[in-house]
């Protein structure tokens, strides 16, 4: 009974260390490289898979898309040229801002798969972002001023400054903007209004930033809130209503004058009734007379 209990327990790490053997390691894990400069990707792995395992490379971008790096133990057509493969591992002469993304190493032999990763980040530093802030606003309505810049690698934090000073995230930690009602989205850019008041209009401008290099803003624009004008919406309906009475009484002035077309009434035709002659002896003497003609 004790030398069976023995046996299983050896078995047991027999075929535990069988399972492990098998490893599959990427150093380092994590990659930046500046944009337009090289780099390398390091793949290990254990003696488990035999002497000759098929070792390939894959990518996928920030979208989901995957292609291949290397397949069938070359560089594939869209890396030839910038890559080169050496002790499995994958050397880049140059890397873009498009080769951010996930690479894995895929190791297969002696009836066994085992992959691993590295998540590459090429940097690239922000460029003058795009804003836009709308030029009116009326007061009590909503607006939402925008900011976006589409090639900064990692992505870029968003700012907001109104009359040259930052706007902070969260207003209500700052007393001298606790009265302010805005949202600030620091990853997406957008500074939103939800009821705008007088105090809102100013210079506005957006700064994006990363670790790439220096912070990028756009141009100053100018947000003016205004009161919305009752007066000349009344005025704009009394002018229309005015209108249209001019128009009517334009029309039934030419009716009356005859310078519109009139109804003419159709007067029906009489029936023509047609009798047929009558033939009539008088005296005996046989002389044909006509009695009846067309009636009209």
């Amino acid at each position: 009974m004790f030398a069976s209990g023995l046996l299983s327990v050896a078995l047991f790490f027999v075929t535990a260390a069988g399972v492990s053997g098998f490893s599959v390691t990427t150093t380092p894990q994590t990659v930046q490289v500046k944009e337009n400069e090289g780099t390398d990707l390091t793949c290990t792995y254990s003696a488990d898979f035999g002497s000759s395992p098929r070792v390939e490379w894959k990518f996928q971008d920030l979208k989901g898309s995957t292609s291949y790096v290397v397949f069938g133990g070359q560089p594939t057509a869209s890396y030839a040229g910038r890559v080169t493969l050496y002790n499995n591992n994958l050397q880049f002469s140059k890397m873009t801002r498009q080769d951010t993304g996930r690479y894995d190493c895929e190791v297969s032999g002696s009836g066994m798969f085992g992959e691993a990763s590295v998540q590459v980040t090429v940097l690239v530093p922000p460029s003058t972002p795009v804003c836009r802030v709308p030029s009116t606003v009326t007061t009590g309505g909503s607006t939402i001023l925008s900011c976006h810049d589409k090639d900064a690698s990692p992505p870029p934090t968003y700012s907001w400054y109104k009359d040259g000073t930052l706007l902070p995230a969260d207003p209500s930690t700052i007393a001298a903007f606790k009265n302010a009602t805005y949202r600030l989205n620091a990853k997406n850019g957008n500074l939103e209004f939800p009821s705008v008041t007088k105090m809102d209009s100013g210079q506005y401008y957006c700064q994006a930033s990363n670790t790439a290099g220096p912070a990028q803003s756009c141009k100053a624009t100018a947000m003016e809130v205004r009161d919305l004008n009752t007066g000349g919406i009344v005025a704009g309906v009394i002018i229309f209503l005015l209108l249209l009475i001019v128009l009517g009484l334009a029309i039934w002035y030419a009716y009356k004058r005859g310078y519109l077309p009139q109804n003419i009434k159709s007067k029906s035709k009489p029936n023509a009734m047609y009798q047929s002659p009558i033939h009539e002896g008088d005296d005996g003497e046989g002389e044909f007379r006509p009695k009846s003609s067309f009636v009209v």
